[in-house]
C-alpha cells in the first residue's frame, strides 16, 4: 500500500472533561498527517459541564478541514459502552483510542501510519505522565507516578529506542480487520476493559507493535488524595476482573495485595513477639522507596517534598492492594461475554 493511503480515525470519550478536552482535540489539528483522510469520534458520556459543547464548537469550526468529525452520545457513560459507540461508528482504515485525559505530538498520526503501512495491525507507543498546574508538590506527585516503584515495570509507560512487540499497550491504533474479529470491549468492566480486549486480541493471533516514536501522555492526578481515589478504583477492577478471566492480568497488578497481605501476617507475627519478618519487609520496602527517590531526583530537578516520596509509594500501594482485595471480595459476577 502507498504512502499516506490509510484513512485513520480517532476516537475520544469523555465524561465531565471540559478542563482536557480542548487540548486533546487540538492536539489532532496540530497533527501532520493529511486531515482530509483524519476522521474524528467525539464520544461524550452525558456530561453535565462544558464538554459535548466544546464538542460541538469544535465540529463545527473544524469539520470541513477533516475527513468527517462525530460527535456521538454514550448514554451508558462508561468508556467501555464508549469505545464500542466508536467501534459501531468509525469510517477509517484504522480505530486509534485516545483518552480525553492525554496529549499526543504532532507527529503521532504520520508514526501510527508508518507502521500501519509496514503490515501491522495494532500499533502503540510509550504513554508517560504529565501534570498541571507545576509546582514543587505536583511535581514531586509526578515523580511518584512516574517512578518504577510507582507505576511499575509495565513497558507501555517506558520509553525505548527500538521497535518490538508487547502484550498491551495504552493509545493503541486497531485496523479494522482486529476490531471485526474480535468485537467489542467488554461494557461489564470498568477500568480493565482493555486489558481484557487486548487479551481476546490476542488469542487470535494479533501482535502489538511497540513503537517508541509513537509517544503520548496522560495527565496525572493532580492531589495526592485524588492519586489514593485513582489507585483503590484501578485495584478495585483488577480484583473484580481477576474473578472473571485472571488469565487477561499481568503478575505485576497483583504486587500491592501481596505486599498487603505479606505486611498483615508480619504485623500479626511482631505481636506475638516475632519481629524478624516485619524488619526484613519493612528494611527492604523501605530500601526500595529510598532508591526510586534517588533515582527520581537525579533524573529530574529535585523538590521540597522528595523526602516524603517513601511515605506516598507505601500509601498509594497499599491503597491498591486494599482496592484489589474489596474487589476480590465483591459478590456479584460477570456474565461472560467473549
Amino acid at each position: 500500500m502507498g504512502s499516506n493511503n490509510l484513512i485513520i480515525s480517532i476516537g475520544i470519550v469523555a465524561l465531565n472533561e471540559e478542563k482536557y478536552i480542548n487540548k486533546i482535540m487540538y492536539d489532532i489539528v496540530s497533527q501532520t498527517y493529511d486531515k482530509k483522510k483524519i476522521e474524528i469520534l467525539l464520544i461524550d458520556g452525558l456530561s453535565s459541564d462544558k464538554t459535548k459543547d466544546l464538542m460541538l464548537e469544535f465540529k463545527s469550526k473544524y469539520n470541513d478541514f477533516f475527513y468527517k468529525i462525530q460527535v456521538l452520545d454514550n448514554p451508558k457513560k462508561i468508556q467501555a459502552a464508549g469505545w464500542n459507540i466508536a467501534i459501531d461508528n468509525f469510517s477509517g482504515d484504522a480505530l486509534t483510542r485516545i483518552d480525553a485525559h492525554a496529549s499526543i505530538g504532532k507527529e503521532f498520526v504520520s508514526n501510527v501510519i508508518k507502521l500501519l503501512e509496514e503490515g501491522e495491525d495494532i500499533v502503540g507507543g510509550p504513554r508517560g505522565c504529565i501534570i498541571k498546574p507545576k509546582n514543587q508538590w505536583t511535581k514531586t506527585l509526578l515523580q511518584v507516578e512516574n517512578s518504577l516503584f510507582g507505576s511499575s515495570f509495565n513497558l507501555s509507560r517506558r520509553k525505548t529506542n527500538e521497535k518490538k512487540y508487547v502484550k498491551t499497550m495504552f493509545h493503541a491504533t486497531y485496523t479494522r480487520k482486529v476490531l471485526k474479529s474480535v468485537g467489542h470491549f467488554n461494557e461489564n468492566l470498568l477500568r480493565t476493559e482493555d486489558n481484557e480486549m487486548h487479551y481476546r486480541m490476542r488469542k487470535y493471533g494479533y501482535k502489538f507493535c511497540f513503537s517508541p516514536e509513537i509517544e503520548s501522555n496522560q495527565y496525572a492526578r493532580m492531589s495526592l488524595g485524588k492519586m489514593l481515589k485513582q489507585k483503590f478504583s484501578n485495584g478495585f477492577w483488577i480484583g473484580k476482573t481477576f474473578k472473571y478471566n485472571f488469565k487477561c492480568l499481568s503478575l505485576f497488578y497483583f504486587a500491592p495485595i501481596s505486599f498487603l497481605f505479606a505486611l498483615i501476617a508480619t504485623i500479626v507475627l511482631a505481636i506475638f513477639g516475632i519481629w524478624l519478618p516485619i524488619a526484613i519487609l519493612g528494611g527492604v520496602y523501605l530500601l526500595f522507596g529510598i532508591l526510586n527517590t534517588l533515582i527520581s531526583a537525579i533524573n529530574s530537578k529535585p523538590t521540597i517534598f522528595q523526602i516524603l516520596m517513601p511515605i506516598f509509594f507505601f500509601m498509594l500501594h497499599i491503597s491498591y492492594g486494599i482496592g484489589t482485595l474489596f474487589g476480590l471480595l465483591s459478590i456479584n459476577h460477570f456474565s461472560k461475554k467473549e
